[in-house]
């Protein structure tokens, strides 16, 4: 009999791979795993965050804002943009429904004066306690009522991530915000809002707020974005 016969088969190549090839694999999904643990880093805590956030926004001099609505919140503002000043001088366009009919106007806020025009037309006045009863942009700086307020009223704050937002390098923050500070900043708003806040990581300043907001049938969100802090800004009289 041939002593190839009497040899034990040799077990197959594949299975002698596969506890190396289960090893190699769980070891691989560790370092992915870690490498994208690390990628993102430390996160500060979310209270921590609003602390400093709303301290920083205490210091602001200037500042670009940007508000727009997605779908139907129940605001009566729609949209506003402009510039500001800490003092409360302000300039910019603004869309807002007043006695159900959508009111399109450009303003500038000098001192206690308010100089408004529709799309036609020249400037008319009105005094800061008037614009205030429909929208003050000034409150946005307001360190009594205003972002600062907003961040230090905030609850349940969770830093949930960092990533890129409006070209800087943001924390995004979920927390529960007061009725009462969100309508400073945006009017009408009638219930807390579970927002969503992103955090300049180098300057500790808010760089964008997503609000939603909900009431019956009606439901959207309100975007609040702020740039250009502390950018040399001129607020001055209209021409007649």
């Amino acid at each position: 009999m041939s002593n190839r016969s009497a040899e034990s088969p040799m077990p197959p190549a594949a299975g002698r791979r596969t506890p190396r090839v289960r090893t190699l694999v769980t070891l691989l999904a560790a370092l992915c795993l870690a490498a994208a643990c690390s990628s993102q880093g430390e996160l500060p805590a979310g209270p921590d965050l609003m602390k400093k956030s709303a301290e920083a926004m205490r210091s602001v001099k200037s500042v670009a804002f940007a508000i727009t609505t997605e779908g139907k919140p129940p605001v009566p503002l729609k949209r506003a943009e402009g510039s500001l000043i800490t003092k409360g001088d302000a300039k910019g366009t603004v869309q807002i429904e007043v006695l159900g009919m959508l009111q399109e106007l450009a303003f500038v806020l000098t001192g206690d004066t308010v100089y408004f025009k529709g799309p036609t037309g020249g400037y008319q006045t009105m005094t800061r306690a008037q614009l205030a009863q429909l929208y003050d942009p000034s409150a946005i700086l307001d360190p009594d009522k205003g972002v600062a307020r907003l961040l230090s009223g905030a609850t349940g704050a969770t830093t949930e991530a960092a990533e890129d937002v409006e070209g800087s390098r943001a924390y995004r923050v979920a927390a529960t915000l007061p009725r009462e500070v969100v309508t400073a900043v945006v009017p009408g708003v009638r219930q807390e809002v579970k927002g969503t806040l992103w955090v300049d990581m180098a300057s500790g300043r808010l760089v964008k707020a997503s609000l939603p907001i909900s009431e019956g049938a009606n439901s959207g969100t309100v975007l609040v974005t702020l740039t250009d802090y502390d950018a040399p800004v001129t607020i001055a009289t209209p021409a007649p």
